[in-house]
């Protein structure tokens, strides 16, 4: 056995820069790496769904404090982190959010109607369509990263070339289902992505409390799968990353975890106050490294985005939005026994007794 005294340094002290994330933009838009930039195209598609979501995200705010949604937990300043992983996915592919990734879950394709629906907390958010392959929004801590294990598993068995991606926070990072879902993916080879969003706060738990971990990505290796940590304000960088994990994935290369280093700029909900828990140092730097900002500035410096179409898109994302919402506004009000829907594929002879007592009651 090695003694501390001859241990390797290199086991001790990590090499600089080890933790460094990796990044293609800077915070005012310049490209370190422009050779590996994605094309120009796909850099404005990026755009467009950061645009989306976070005018989907501001909108809630409003919505809540008018008694028109319910408590929500927003994402603003992580739409690189959401945007850049969910965006490398195809339509075949399954996401796995939490309970904060209502912006990956409108990247991939859940229609904003039906969103504003869940978190109306009516029935009809609940049931994702058939043609998009997103689950329900997690609340259990880390309890998707099994699921998505399995549902990768599925679809290797099945043949397919399909993959299962699946986000947590750094504070789920800590749960048991985290560990069992990288050590079963990783022993089974299956086409998964896990994306571990380090946004600083597990609730009110700086990551430095709950973890003497600084390289969360590093956690892969006990289990034998590559890890990768990347700038997660970065929209580029974070979608060549996981561009390549997903592209492994399919390859029959076996899973990836890819820690995005971010912040939660917003509170944990609508309904939380954070001032009671971090400080102004905490947040100092972080309005700096937007996301948006970020790209919009590369994109205008290079002539790919004028002032005048980013006027047009805002008013594009403006009305889709109010479109949504009058859709959403258009919903019937549910019925006590609709709370009984989208439990199982096929009612249980229990639910059905419910349903009937529910309408037994209700005709009473």
């Amino acid at each position: 056995m090695t003694s501390p005294d001859t241990a390797r340094p290199d086991l001790l002290s990590p090499e600089p820069g080890e933790h460094e994330p990796f990044g293609l933009l800077a915070p005012d838009g310049t490209a370190s790496r422009p050779a590996e930039l994605p094309d120009p195209g796909t850099r404005l598609s990026l755009y467009r769904h950061m645009r989306r979501i976070r005018h989907f995200d501001e909108r809630a705010w409003v919505l809540y404090r008018t008694g028109r949604l319910g408590v929500f937990p927003p994402y603003g300043g992580m739409e690189a982190s959401q945007v850049g992983t969910a965006a490398a996915l195809d339509a075949g592919d399954w996401l796995f959010p939490t309970y904060r990734d209502t912006g990956a879950a409108l990247t991939h394709g859940l229609p904003v109607a039906q969103t504003l629906a869940y978190w109306r907390t009516s029935p009809h958010g609940w049931a994702m369509p058939p043609d998009v392959k997103v689950l329900p929004f997690y609340i259990p801590i880390a309890t998707q990263y099994p699921h998505a294990v399995g549902a990768a598993l599925a679809e290797k068995r099945r043949g397919t070339r399909n993959v299962a991606l699946a986000y947590i926070g750094d504070g789920g990072s800590s749960e048991g289902d985290f560990h069992e879902a990288l050590n079963f993916a990783g022993a089974l080879n299956v086409p998964c992505v896990f994306i571990l969003q380090n946004n600083g706060w597990a609730i009110s738990v700086p990551t430095r409390t709950q973890t003497r971990a600084v390289n969360l990505a590093r956690r892969a290796d006990g289990y034998g799968i590559p890890g990768v940590r990347v700038d997660g304000n970065d929209v580029l960088a974070t979608y060549l990353v996981t561009s390549e994990a997903v592209k492994r994935a399919r390859d029959g290369q076996g899973p990836t975890l890819i820690e995005t280093v971010t912040y939660r700029v917003k509170p944990h909900t609508l309904a939380d106050d954070p001032s009671r828990y971090r400080t102004d140092a905490d947040n100092h730097g972080w309005e700096e490294k937007d996301p948006i900002t970020r790209l919009s500035a590369h994109l205008l410096n290079e002539g790919l985005l004028t002032e005048d179409e980013d006027a047009a898109l805002t008013r594009e994302i403006e009305a889709e939005f109010e479109a949504a919402l009058r859709e959403a506004d258009g919903y019937p009000e549910p019925t006590p026994a609709e709370i009984l829907d989208h439990v199982f594929a096929e009612p249980t002879p229990q639910l059905r007794r419910q349903r009937a007592q529910i309408e037994a009651e209700e005709g009473a």
